[in-house]
């Protein structure tokens, strides 16, 4: 592709509403456009990126076992009311009617829609196990888009669905897409890690998010640098770094300190602390550190009120919190909420409130100890409660967020918290929509099963925005050769003296022999100063760059860069295209 014709604009300045590198770069190389507020024009460099990742992705998809197929992107409403992900999806749901008002959605995932296609055609054990997939575009009335392309309304999206006949098919196919993911995100020269998440919306028991590395992801993940345990931060769990012998039941008096005894406590002690509603402000004027504060946040559930207990010095985790008392609705307390209950002192809140329906505590509070804590009063805290004397809990649970340092769940060494970009999420999804989509299969005996399902997501135009936030430099892209739209970006700087014939012949001449290899070669014969040319090339990020010079013409070499490292060299024009075109040597 000549420059001169390529559609292409890059720009010198940053866009004013980047606020990562992803975006501000693909934007400036002219990779993308902002057609809306999340919603992207990809530009035919772009397009050329989203292709390569498509195919790394259907090669391995392909490998695995799955069929490609293609399913519509505007679906009927009433698959998803069958569902119930209607409501679940709420308003993140693009909805729309036809002339006589059947209502429809546009696809923020297609697991009803699929299910109902197979359910139409599958009716035997013999016709499962299948995999299907498709690489389509979803839409999603995110509240604010954002990152460019990390958070988008319209995004493409591969998703699978495998159908088996019971929970053994169901992890073999699992597996399969689970390593087919670690091939895909190698071949796209990403770091990632697989890690233990909540399901959200999609639903299911197990799942594992692939998190690429990023130090703008906008997820947390947890992982231990000794064993294989990772999670996602909504679903981390830690060890237990305490020694209480066992956590105590709901009522049950104060716990046994090691070696034997109770807490040697005084009484109750009610402290005035005016002005002193946060955590480190008691803590010094009580002299405590804020690890022997008890923090008591409350919560609703079902519409009864709540409190989740945790260490002063520690944040409650509200998907941990949802998970203990589930399948009830659980809900933080926000400024309303105080504002409906006068007499819920935010702030000062302590254990013992009398109108608490449940009380749950992690398990760190079972230590034998007293505990500082709200009153229950305004300006007011208390010294030296103590659990079961002076307050109860009726559940117990892994209940903090977890952080850097805390013990690994199964190894015990200290764990490492980073952030990172989600680009993939593998789910076992077992009945949900296959009871709900009546997709049944008769067994040998003639007794009919709902289907045992799996989904499996991966964000190709995420996938774009991730590899780049890892493969960048302060001049531009860094594409892995994998995903790069040119393998070659040929550079010609004729100059204005008697050699610019020879120097526009032999760019010419090589640009025709690397396409005659098969290589892909972008060619850059504008008449342009060599600094801009210079400075897109690095802007573009191509793997390797040419340049064709009046110096090096006529000493018959050109000179060659690799963009990833900077490294230079020179070969001789007569054999460059043969070292260019794959397999030709490096160096």
């Amino acid at each position: 592709m000549r420059m001169s014709e390529c559609f292409l604009r890059t720009l010198r300045d940053d866009p004013a509403d980047a606020e990562v590198d992803s975006h501000r770069l693909l934007v400036r190389a002219g990779y993308i456009r902002r057609v809306a507020a999340g919603v992207y024009a990809w530009l035919p460099l772009g397009r050329r990126v989203l292709r390569k990742v498509e195919q790394i992705v259907r090669e391995e998809m392909d490998a695995a076992g799955a069929q490609e197929l293609l399913l519509p992107v505007a679906q009927p409403l009433e698959l998803w009311q069958r569902s119930g992900r209607d409501a679940a999806y709420g308003p993140l749901m693009f909805r729309l009617e036809d002339r006589k008002g059947s209502g429809f959605c546009l696809a923020p995932t297609a697991e009803e829609v699929v299910t109902a296609v197979v359910a139409q055609e599958y009716t035997s054990y013999r016709d499962l196990p299948v995999n299907l997939y498709q690489i389509h575009w979803k839409y999603r009335d995110e509240l604010r888009p954002r990152f460019g392309l990390l958070r988008c309304r319209e995004f493409l999206m591969k998703d699978a669905y495998s159908f088996d006949t019971d929970l053994e098919g169901l992890r073999a196919s699992y597996r399969r897409m689970y390593d087919a993911y670690h091939r895909v995100f190698e071949r796209c020269g990403l770091t990632f890690r697989p890690v233990e998440a909540q399901a959200g919306e999609i639903g299911g028991d197990v799942n594992h998010e692939f998190m690429a590395v990023a130090a703008v992801g906008e997820d947390d993940f947890v992982w231990c640098r000794s064993c294989d345990y990772a999670a996602n931060v909504e679903a981390a769990r830690r060890g237990h770094a305490w020694h209480h012998t066992e956590v105590p039941a709901a009522g049950a008096p104060a716990p046994a300190v090691p070696g034997g005894g109770a807490v040697d406590a005084p009484p109750m002690e009610k402290v005035y602390t005016p002005g002193l509603p946060g955590i480190a402000g008691v803590a010094e004027h009580l002299g405590v550190g804020e690890d022997a504060m008890l923090k008591c946040i409350a919560f609703a559930v079902d519409g009864e009120l709540g409190l989740a207990l945790v260490p002063g010095d520690r944040e409650v985790s509200e998907h941990a919190l949802a998970a203990a008392l589930a399948p009830r609705a659980v809900r933080l307390f926000g400024d309303d909420d105080f504002a409906r209950h006068p007499s819920l002192p935010k702030g000062y809140i302590g254990p013992h409130f009398p109108g608490a329906a449940v009380v749950v505590a992690d398990h760190a509070v079972a230590q034998p100890r007293p505990w500082a804590t709200g009153a229950n009063e305004p300006d007011h805290h208390v010294r030296h409660a103590v659990l079961g004397r002076d307050f109860t809990v009726d559940v117990w649970t892994d209940l903090v967020t977890v952080r850097p340092g805390d013990p690994c769940p199964r190894c015990g060494a200290p764990l490492s918290v980073d952030r990172g970009i989600e680009v993939g999420h593998v789910f076992q999804l077992g009945t949900k929509y296959s009871e709900a989509l009546d997709a049944r299969f008769t067994d040998e005996q003639g007794e009919q099963h709902p289907m045992v399902m799996g989904c499996y997501g991966i964000g190709i135009s995420r996938v774009v925005a991730a590899v780049v936030e890892e493969h960048h430099d302060e001049h531009g892209i860094v594409w892995p050769p994998g995903l790069a739209p040119y393998d070659v970006h040929l550079v010609a700087v004729p100059g204005r003296g008697e050699q610019a014939a020879a120097v526009t012949a032999a760019a010419e001449g090589l640009y025709a022999e690397l396409r005659a290899l098969g290589v892909d070669v972008l060619f850059d014969d504008r008449e342009a100063s060599p600094g801009v040319k210079f400075a897109d090339a690095d802007l573009l990020g191509m793997p390797v760059q040419v340049v064709v010079g009046a110096k090096g013409v006529a000493r018959g070499v050109v000179e060659r860069k690799h963009r990833a490292t900077g490294e230079r060299d020179e070969l001789p024009l007569a054999g460059a295209a043969a070292a260019l075109a794959p397999g030709g040597p490096r160096r």
